[in-house]
């Protein structure tokens, strides 16, 4: 076996045998085939695509190519989420103190931010002395004292797909549904749950643009899923304008906070309460969605979700004065508001160009050493099918320079589409594929 054939079948559109690609992922992990043959191995899956036999296999090799971690100390059923990236996307934070208060063990690592989308462990970290880099035994010992551990990933998880994502994104390789759904499915099996429920976001601020794209996707990831016996339900959301208010990190946390305590935007609330639903019935804890939902809401009502996010915050180190009291989180230097000089109603704000205003601000990197800015961001005031009229406020910028600041202003306000008409509120569960 060596990988000219392997390259050459592919080309040929033919399909390889798991030993096949085995040997690919362990020799280009192990340096003993180049990037250019990887390329070419890639560029060829690219055209020809993959069956779902080798997808799952190339999914499984990928997991299997660093550490495994073992979660079924905490039972038969483990649960985990994954959302595919968005903007505003705070529903981490929201989602798994609620989950935790449910009885149902939260042991979750999560990522940094990248290009236009936020990062989890990069709000976590705007709370001062939460420690988002503990020992995997440490990682375990604190969800078996108090049901919940949110860490950066420590473990060196699936290096086969960090090898293969650097790579694709230099070849014009990103948007290939086999290579996407191996990718977050190999990441969700090394972190090792056996349910997984996926929030596939859809549109603008997303990876997938179209329903039709997450609906494939989905597809992909659910049989990856059946024929690794991973349970997985993917809930196809919509992410055509930012999910709720704050885009930034520690305004994201504030508006987290805010959600626990029962302050929540109603698309963060549609969001919350059907992936948690779902949760508790891959949980094993119930199997009337509806049902389900009313246990959320009364975990936020009964303020036991909120507690889980102090406990949470108290235990990894941080100071849960600033939960308790979010005056304390620092604030950038200039707050400038963006006016609306039209009547009517927000017809459209494309959520990516929210993120990039936001990254550019200093909340986001677009590589990974750059430096966060823990305080800038924006905060939306109006949003799709809002009434707006000549002079109310749109949105407010947070910056620490008062000229990038002016800048993402003027961006901003030419990213709000208004229209005479009235707009229908945007539906955010698009479908789901179990």
């Amino acid at each position: 076996m060596n990988i000219l054939e392997i390259i050459a079948k592919k080309r040929d559109n033919k399909t390889l045998s798991k030993e096949e690609i085995d040997f690919f992922i362990e020799q280009y992990c192990n340096g003993n085939i180049t990037d250019y043959q990887a390329a070419a191995l890639i560029m060829a899956i690219y055209i020809n695509g993959m069956n779902e036999e080798e997808t799952t296999n190339l999914t499984m090799s990928m997991a299997h190519s660093g550490e495994m971690l073992d979660l079924s100390v905490f039972g038969k059923n483990v649960v985990d989420k994954h959302s595919t990236g968005g903007v505003g996307d705070k529903i981490t934070l929201i989602l798994m103190p609620i989950i935790a208060s449910l009885g149902i063990p939260v042991a979750k690592m999560s990522g940094r931010g990248l290009g236009f989308t936020g990062g989890t462990i990069d709000k976590l970290e705007s709370i001062p002395g939460y420690n988002t880099s503990v020992e995997i035994d440490e990682f375990i010992q604190n969800v078996k004292n108090i049901g919940i551990s949110v860490i950066g990933q420590t473990m060196n998880l699936a290096p086969a797909d960090k090898k293969i994502y650097a790579l694709r994104d230099t070849i014009a390789c990103t948007d290939s549904i086999p290579l996407i759904a191996s990718s977050i499915m190999s990441k969700k099996i090394a972190a090792g749950a056996n349910k997984i429920i996926l929030d596939v976001t859809c549109g603008s601020g997303a990876f997938m643009q179209n329903k039709e794209d997450a609906v494939k996707l989905s597809e992909t990831m659910n049989k990856i899923g059946k024929l690794s016996n991973r349970e997985t339900i993917c809930v196809i959301t919509n992410m055509d304008e930012p999910l709720g208010y704050a885009v930034g990190n520690n305004i994201e946390v504030i508006e987290a906070i805010k959600a626990l305590k029962g302050d929540m935007p109603e698309d963060v609330k549609e969001v919350i309460l059907e992936l948690g639903a779902y949760m508790i019935k891959l949980a094993g804890l119930g199997d009337n969605i509806e049902e389900n939902k009313n246990k959320i809401l009364e975990k936020i009502e009964n303020k036991e979700a909120y507690q889980k996010l102090i406990q949470l915050v108290e235990n990894q180190g941080g100071d849960i004065s600033y939960i308790e009291n979010t005056e304390k989180f620092p604030k950038a230097k200039f707050k400038i508001p963006v006016i609306s000089d039209k009547d009517g109603f927000v017809e459209s704000l494309n959520a990516r160009k929210v993120g990039e205003i936001s990254g550019a601000l200093g909340a986001g990197r677009l590589r990974k050493e750059d430096k966060i800015d823990q305080s800038v961001g924006v905060m939306l005031c109006k949003k799709i099918s809002d009434r707006v009229e000549v002079g109310e406020t749109l949105a407010y910028v947070y910056a620490n320079n008062e000229e990038l600041g002016n800048k993402a202003s003027k961006n901003l306000k030419e990213t709000y589409k208004i229209a005479n008409n009235v707009v229908p509120k945007p539906k955010m569960i698009l479908d789901i594929v179990k």
